[in-house]
């Protein structure tokens, strides 16, 4: 204990450093099998804008069995039934989420605040719970072992009995821990993000990828209420060239790129904090677990948007943690060696997903007279073969196999 009088103490089996849907989806199952939970949030609030918000089926069905799906979704969302990539007038892929079994057969874009709206609702029902926002973590508390016990910051010292990691792809925590994120440069584009309001296009539901003659590529899809969510790629590094030349020059690039919102652009960006640069890579941490603590989600490892996976991969790792982490806080063992067999388990689904993300990106984004030519040819044939299905499985579910451990669950 720190035996200081200004600062909290909060005792808990598992605390979790991070409140996005990783964390707080690990949390409620943690709590709902007896377990007593701490959960310490940097930001002060999830009202706030967050890129992700496309859920896959896989994490739609897990979230749905957890009893969160249903009011998350009654807050507001929109259901995506295709993603389509679109190369000047003609559409390459046509991928159709209604192919897949109901009642997940389609993709859904909802605002994160809605998730995780519902995801402290039901944790907040459990007495073993401890929420804190607004706290940074600053230091991990570690014993005479150097096994970490615990974190503390803001005035607070949070011990418990296993640690944690849900912070994310800069995570402080991988960072206070010494493992090294393992950032590799997989991918040779950033992404310029905003959104606009006034999604009127008869296609707004799509999701779909457009190339027009010289431009990159841009994703765009529906973003509830009223808005369309656009993310322009640009070469890496390459952001600074296109702004040096002006807002006005900018707004006439996305333009082009997608005419079909240029009034919007043009009414709408009106200075360069109307857009979000998002630095594309992707990265596996040097290893996820050192006694007392694990890493999970973005903290762990780190993916492109392409695919919209995020969401998806996060929570089906809270799904696969929470077994081994109820079996940790009953057994008494939370040493290095027994919290790596998440990463034992995890590992070749994650590395899997990585491959088809940089196998879509080069598909999709890649650019020169070669690609151009080939695109069309590869997409026909992936959409004509057994191959089509076997990829949109893999993206919707991930791991189909990974169910929730409801045998462990006491409350």
């Amino acid at each position: 204990m720190s035996g200081r009088p200004d600062v909290e103490e909060v005792e808990s089996d598992v605390c979790i450093v991070g409140a996005g849907p990783a964390g707080l989806t690990l949390a409620l199952l943690l709590l709902r099998s007896g377990l007593t939970v701490s959960v310490v949030e940097r930001s002060r609030s999830h009202q706030r804008e967050f890129r992700g918000e496309i859920l896959q089926p896989g994490a739609m069905k897990i979230l749905d069995e957890l009893g969160v799906l249903e009011n998350a979704r009654a807050r507001g969302c929109h259901e995506h039934s295709r993603f389509r990539l679109l190369e000047q007038d003609r559409v390459l892929l046509d991928i159709d989420y209604r192919s897949l079994p109901a009642p997940y057969n389609h993709l859904l874009s909802i605002p994160q605040s809605h998730l995780l709206t519902e995801l402290l609702l039901h944790c907040g029902k459990f007495t073993g719970f401890r929420y804190v926002d607004g706290c940074r973590v600053g230091t991990l508390i570690r014993d005479e072992d150097e096994r970490v016990t615990g974190v503390s910051g803001d005035g607070y010292a949070f011990f418990a009995k296993v640690v944690v990691g849900a912070d994310g792809r800069f995570s402080k925590v991988r960072r206070l821990a010494g493992i090294e994120a393992g950032r590799s440069e997989a991918f040779d584009q950033d992404v310029l993000w905003f959104k606009l309001r006034g999604e009127q296009r008869e296609d707004g539901h799509d999701v779909r990828v457009f190339r027009g003659a010289g431009t990159s590529p841009v994703l765009v899809y529906g973003s509830w209420p009223d808005k369309v969510q656009i993310g322009w790629t640009l070469p890496h590094k390459g952001y600074q060239e296109v702004a040096s030349n002006g807002l006005g020059h900018l707004k006439s690039q996305l333009a082009k790129a997608v005419p079909a919102y240029a009034e919007l652009i043009d009414d709408q960006i009106t200075s360069l904090r109307d857009l979000s640069l998002l630095d594309v890579f992707s990265g596996r941490a040097e290893r996820w677990a050192t006694d007392g603590l694990v890493l999970i989600g973005d903290a762990a490892h780190t993916h492109s948007p392409i695919g919209a996976q995020g969401i998806n991969l996060a929570v089906q790792d809270a799904v696969v943690l929470h077994p081994l982490l109820v079996e940790s806080v009953r057994r008494g063992d939370a040493s290095g060696a027994f919290l790596s067999r998440f990463e034992e388990l995890r590992a070749p689904d994650i590395a899997a997903m990585m491959r088809l993300q940089a196998m879509q990106s080069k598909a999709m984004l890649s650019t020169g007279t070669f690609a151009t030519k080939v695109r069309p040819r590869l997409a026909g044939v992936v959409q004509r073969t057994p191959l089509y299905r076997k990829i949109l499985r893999t993206i919707a579910y991930g791991n189909p196999s990974i169910r929730v451990a409801e045998e462990l669950f006491a409350l």
